[in-house]
C-alpha cells in the first residue's frame, strides 16, 4: 500500500481547508462580507476594463526639471565666480546644450584667469565638463548621467506623491505605474469622472514663504491686464489670488524663508474670527525655528504665502509665531481648502504633469467583459472535465476535483495578495485550467504505460508518480520561466496575465501530486485489494 505520512496528509487537509475560506469572501454578500473578522475580508480586486473607471497618461515636463538643474548651477558658478573676484560677463544658460555659458572679463588689474577659473568651477559637479578657451569664452556642461540620474528621480518622486495624492483623496485601489522614461500610467477603478482627481494630479502645489518686498516701486497694471513696474534685482512680481477683486499683484523677493518642504500637517479648518474656510499649517522643528526668527525679526511687515507662483495670502507678522503653526486664509470655499490641505500634506510635485490621454470604461462595459470571462472560464472548466472523465473514468473524476480546488486556490492566493484582476488575467486563469490537468494527464500515462508492462496496481501508481515527477516539474519550470520574463518587461495587463499563470502553475503542481494523490490512495485504503485500476 502507498504509505502518506499523517503530517502530510493533515497539511493537504489544512491548506484545502484555508484556501476555502479565503476565497469564499469572493462570492459573499456585502452584507455577510462586512461581519467577517479583518484578515478574511480581502477580495480580488477587478482592474479598470472589468469594473469600470478612468485611465490617465501623463507625462512629467522634464524640461522644465533640466531648466531648473540648468538655474541652480548658473547660481553656482555666478556665486563661486564672485567669490573668487573674478570678472565675468553674458552668464546664461543653454537648454539644448545642457550647458551655463559666460565669457570671462579682462580687466587692467585682473587679467584673464582661466586655470583659477577652471579649478574652481570643477569643484562645483566634479561630473560637470569646464572648457574655457585662451579668450575667456566658457561653458559648464551637465553630465549626460547626471541629467539622467536627475530626471529618473524626478520620475520617481512623481509617481510617488501622485500615489499620496490619490490615497488622500479616498480613490481605492488605484494602479499607477512607470511607461518609458517620463511617463506615468494612472488607472482608477470605478471612478468615472477623473477631472476631480486629474484637477489634484495635475496640480504642482509647491508652496514658499517670501517676504513681501515693501520697497519696491508701484504696480501699474496694464489694459492687457499685465503687470508693470520696476522692482530691485532679486524680486519678482506675482498675482494675488483673489476672486472678488480685479486682478492684483504684488511685488515678492524671491528668496525663499521657509519651504513646504518644511511642512508635516496641512488640515482644512476655520478662522475663528470670521468663520471662513481656512488652512491649517504645522511645521517640523526646522520649520517652526525658521518661522520664529522670521516672524520675531519682521513684526509689523508682511510675508507672502506663494503657491505655483501665485500669492494666495500676504497677511502681516503681528507678534512672534514660536510654536511653528499657522493658517492661510483666503477666498477659499470648503472644497477648495479641503484640496490646498490634500495637496500641502501630499506634498509638491517635482515637475508640472501634463494629461496627454484619457479615457473612461462604463460600468456597463465593465460588466459586460466579467460576464464573458466568467461563461470563458466556466466553458473551460467543464470541457476540460468531460475530456478528463471520458479518458481516465474514476481518476479522471478525481483530476476534476483537483481542478476545482485549483480554481479555489487559484482565487484565494490572488485575494490575499490583493492583485487585481484584469482581462489578460482572466485569460491566463482559463489557460490555467487546461494546464492544471497537464501533471495528471502525464502521471495516468505513466500508470498505464507501468500496468502494461505488467505491474500491480499498487505498484504501477506508486512507480507512476515517480517516474513522471522530474518531466512534470521540467516542463512547468519552463513556462514560470516565461511567466517571470512577462511580469518583469511587461506593463499592468501583461503582469496580470504572468500573475495569474505563475499562481496557476504553482498551484497545479500541489493539487496534481499532492491533492489528486491523497484521494486516490484514500480510495485504494477504501477498497483494500484491486486487481485493475478504473484510468
Amino acid at each position: 500500500m502507498i504509505y502518506i505520512p499523517p503530517w502530510k496528509i493533515v497539511t493537504i487537509l489544512l491548506v484545502c481547508f484555508a484556501g476555502v475560506l479565503f476565497a469564499l469572501p469572493n462570492i459573499l454578500s456585502p452584507n455577510i462580507h462586512a461581519m467577517l473578522p479583518e484578515a478574511f475580508q480581502k477580495t480580488v480586486n477587478l482592474g479598470l476594463e472589468l469594473r469600470g473607471g478612468s485611465h490617465l497618461q501623463l507625462e512629467v515636463d522634464l524640461k522644465s526639471v533640466l531648466k531648473e538643474q540648468l538655474l541652480n548651477s548658473l547660481d553656482e558658478v555666478r556665486s563661486t565666480l564672485r567669490k573668487e573676484q573674478i570678472g565675468y560677463v553674458g552668464l546664461s544658460i543653454n537648454q539644448q546644450q545642457g550647458s551655463v555659458n559666460f565669457t570671462l572679463r579682462d580687466n587692467k588689474d585682473s587679467p584673464i584667469q582661466v586655470d583659477k577659473a577652471l579649478k574652481i568651477l570643477k569643484k562645483i559637479d566634479p561630473q560637470a565638463t569646464v572648457v574655457i578657451s585662451a579668450d575667456g569664452k566658457g561653458s559648464f556642461t551637465l553630465s549626460p548621467d547626471s541629467i539622467q540620474n536627475r530626471n529618473r528621480s524626478v520620475v520617481d518622486q512623481s509617481i510617488e506623491v501622485v500615489r499620496r495624492r490619490i490615497d488622500e483623496s479616498g480613490t481605492k485601489e488605484p494602479l499607477l505605474q512607470r511607461q518609458g522614461d517620463n511617463r506615468i500610467i494612472v488607472q482608477l477603478p470605478g471612478v468615472e469622472d477623473p477631472a476631480e482627481v486629474k484637477r489634484l494630479i495635475g496640480r504642482t502645489a509647491k508652496m514658499t514663504f517670501r517676504m513681501v518686498d515693501e520697497e519696491a516701486g508701484p504696480i501699474e497694471i496694464t489694459a492687457s491686464g499685465t503687470p508693470r513696474g520696476t522692482v530691485p534685482p532679486g524680486t519678482e512680481i506675482l498675482k494675488i489670488e483673489d476672486k472678488t477683486e480685479r486682478a492684483k499683484f504684488i511685488a515678492i523677493k524671491k528668496q525663499v524663508s521657509i519651504s513646504g518642504d518644511n511642512l508635516i500637517d496641512a488640515q482644512a479648518t476655520f478662522e475663528h474670527d470670521r468663520g471662513t474656510p481656512a488652512v491649517s499649517l504645522k511645521f517640523n522643528a526646522v520649520g517652526a525655528r525658521k518661522f520664529a526668527e522670521i516672524s520675531g525679526n519682521n513684526i509689523g511687515r508682511r510675508f507672502a504665502i506663494v503657491l505655483d507662483d501665485k500669492v494666495i495670502s500676504a497677511p502681516v507678522f503681528r507678534s512672534l509665531i514660536p510654536n511653528g503653526e499657522g493658517v492661510i486664509s483666503g477666498s477659499f470655499t470648503t472644497q477648495e481648502a479641503n484640496e490646498l490641505a490634500l495637496l500641502l500634506r501630499a506634498g509638491a510635485l517635482p515637475a508640472p504633469l501634463n494629461v496627454i490621454e484619457e479615457r473612461t470604461v462604463g460600468p456597463s462595459l465593465g460588466a459586460d467583459s466579467i460576464r464573458d470571462g466568467q461563461l470563458a472560464t466556466m466553458l473551460a472548466f467543464v470541457f476540460v472535465a468531460v475530456f478528463m472523465v471520458l479518458n481516465y473514468s474514476l481518476f479522471g473524476l478525481y483530476a476534476d476535483i483537483a481542478l476545482a480546488f485549483n480554481l479555489v486556490f487559484l482565487f484565494a492566493a490572488l485575494s490575499l495578495l490583493q492583485a487585481t484582476l484584469t482581462l489578460p488575467g482572466i485569460a491566463g486563469i482559463a489557460l490555467t485550467i487546461g494546464m492544471a490537468v497537464d501533471a495528471n494527464v502525464l502521471i495516468y500515462e505513466r500508470i498505464k504505460e507501468e500496468l502494461r508492462h505488467g505491474l500491480r496496481p499498487i505498484a504501477a501508481i506508486e512507480t507512476g508518480y515517480a517516474r513522471a515527477i522530474t518531466t512534470i516539474i521540467d516542463s512547468n519550470l519552463t513556462t514560470l520561466i516565461g511567466a517571470a520574463v512577462l511580469f518583469e518587461f511587461g506593463t499592468g495587463p501583461i503582469r496580470g496575465f504572468a500573475v495569474t499563470l505563475a499562481l496557476g502553475i504553482v498551484i497545479s503542481l500541489f493539487t496534481s501530486i499532492s491533492l489528486t494523490r491523497l484521494i486516490i490512495v484514500t480510495w485504494l485504503r477504501r477498497r483494500g485489494s484491486v486487481s485493475s485500476l478504473p484510468i
